[in-house]
């Protein structure tokens, strides 16, 4: 039965600062660095091993992966960076204070930008330095999908396709898999595997460096789902 590991990167330096990130190339914490480490010892204590890995091609993530990897002391095995697993896009919100942008357009709103379905926040112009399309590591991708601000639903539009073409296929083979990539990608992805609704999607919040372990059979069906350490059931530390 092939085992399946979801992991949010550690505390980023916007995480502590309170901002807004989403594909900006921001570091992790020390508090960060320690979490995925923590993460890793937590995993091999578990006796979890994985025979292949992927990321966004986001600092905090593949970074987070490296420790990890190297406290399990698999470094070997492949792991493979995508930018279709990097955090939800928050347009003009990115970089941005969410206390001060709280104040501009009331908590109301900004709630509803960060935890709702299919809230798109305000877009960003193309001729921003915050546009992917200015960023040499997006230059393979087709202009058409480079997003100037995402909801949820855009998210796992985008994570779906590489979900179905690169991840469920190694897990079909009986391969075990870990994903580290963004607090908004994995809400993405477990919605999709577990069937939540638009509605229950939104009171789900995914915890930073707590590996999250699926258990599926051969037809890709769930027959186990578990944390390990201390968040049980996915809801605490907001995004």
């Amino acid at each position: 039965m092939a085992k399946l590991v979801l992991l949010r990167h550690g505390q980023s330096l916007f995480n502590l600062e309170g901002r807004f990130t989403g594909w900006m190339d921001i570091d992790l914490s020390e508090r960060g660095r320690a979490e995925a480490g923590e993460a890793g010892w937590l995993m091999k204590s578990s006796s979890l091993s994985f025979d292949i890995a992927f990321t966004s091609v986001l600092k905090r993530a593949i970074r987070t992966l490296w420790i990890v990897l190297d406290e399990m002391d698999l470094m070997w095995i492949p792991a493979l960076p995508c930018w279709r697993l990097n955090e939800r896009f928050y347009g003009d919100l990115q970089g941005k204070s969410k206390a001060e942008m709280e104040k501009m357009y009331g908590c109301a709103q900004v709630q509803k930008w960060r935890r709702g379905f299919s809230e798109r926040p305000p877009a960003i112009a193309l001729d921003d330095d915050r546009y992917p399309g200015m960023d040499a590591r997006y230059r393979d991708v087709q202009e058409s999908l480079l997003p100037r601000t995402e909801s949820l639903q855009d998210t796992q539009e985008r994570v779906l396709p590489f979900w179905r073409a690169l991840i469920a296929p190694e897990l079909q083979k009986g391969k075990n898999v870990l994903v580290v990539s963004h607090g908004n990608t994995v809400r993405a992805l477990v919605k999709h595997l577990e069937n939540i609704s638009d509605q229950e999607i939104e009171n789900v919040e995914i915890a930073t460096a707590q590996p999250l372990v699926y258990e599926l059979d051969d037809q890709m069906r769930l027959v186990g789902r578990r944390y390990l350490g201390s968040a049980p059931d996915g809801q605490q530390k907001g995004k």
